[in-house]
């Protein structure tokens, strides 16, 4: 195993508002990748530079950073100047999948379904972002991820705030029409959709909090959803991974509304692989152990 992969090196941690959860991803790929028998280091952005990578001899890397600086084009261009193969996607659709806005216009521009947003400013007339978008509206930080900065508005005069939290994360925020339903999630792996996921937070919050460091939020994997349907879906999240450029790996959310209509959320090029993460629970579900689905994502690094 050591010979086929060479040495590798694990990045994680980094100096993103998602640090916390990337130290926890890359702490679980790492012992696997040790278990397996891989010469795997560990390798934090935030406490090292990364032309050390080169100059140590580092022949692959699995990145397990997420948010900015990690999740966003920059490692990623960082590493295709050193000539080290990585894992997940390249350049451009990092950096285009980290901007939800973006994401937005590429997807809309292909006919895929996703709500309707508008991008907030100081000056933004807030009763008539509540009026066209209509409440509740959902408002985050266009570059980050784990629902940092992000707050379910439920009256007009709740935007301003919320737009004034989600601004201390980025300069770009977005007001997203905030639909009803069932929310889904759908990892792939290659050019394979996995199990779809079903997540059942308490009240239908899905923050930071639920997402990593409670057992209050339900995972259903399978999700129930009728075998045609869930194909229907899967093809779905395939198709807005392509258009955005993805590869390798990563994770489309959706919400799936009671008459049966998708919307998609946002790709996530750089999931979480800590003990409450979804691309581990599905690929269960499709018959690959945790070690197995870490070497295969490491399996498949590459350069351009």
């Amino acid at each position: 195993m050591k010979a086929r992969f060479g040495k590798v090196a694990v990045l994680f941690g980094g100096s993103s508002a998602e640090r916390e959860v990337s130290l926890m991803s890359g702490r679980a790929v790492l012992a696997a990748l040790q278990g397996a028998g891989v010469d795997a280091h560990a390798f934090d952005p935030a406490e090292r530079d990364l032309h050390i990578l080169k100059e140590e001899g580092f022949e692959r890397v699995f990145i397990a950073l997420h948010g900015r600086g990690g999740e966003d084009g920059t490692v990623q261009g960082a590493l295709e100047l050193m000539g080290i193969p990585y894992t997940g996607s390249g350049v451009m659709a990092s950096a285009l999948s980290m901007d939800k806005w973006r994401t937005k216009m590429v997807w809309l521009a292909c006919g895929l379904p996703t709500p309707r947003y508008a991008i907030l400013e100081a000056d933004t007339d807030w009763d008539a972002v509540a009026a066209d978008l209509g409440l509740p509206i959902f408002v985050k930080p266009v570059h980050e991820g784990s629902s940092m900065g992000a707050t379910k508005v439920v009256a007009a005069d709740q935007l301003k705030a919320a737009w004034e939290l989600a601004a201390r994360y980025d300069s770009l925020v977005i007001a997203e029409e905030f639909i009803t339903g069932e929310e889904l999630t759908a990892p792939f792996l290659e050019d394979q959709a996995l199990p779809l996921v079903r997540i059942v937070a308490p009240d239908g919050n899905y923050d930071y909090q639920h997402k990593y460091f409670t057992d209050d939020t339900r995972y259903d994997c399978p999700c129930g959803l009728p075998a045609e349907l869930e194909a229907e879906l899967r093809t779905l999240v395939m198709k807005s991974a392509r258009v955005l450029g993805c590869r390798g790996w990563g994770r489309g959310d959706l919400i799936l509304t009671a008459d049966g209509r998708p919307y998609l959320l946002e790709m996530n090029t750089s999931p979480g692989m800590t003990s409450h993460s979804l691309v581990p629970m599905s690929a269960r579900v499709a018959g690959l152990d945790f070690e197995t689905l870490c070497l295969k994502i490491l399996e498949g690094a590459r350069l351009g």
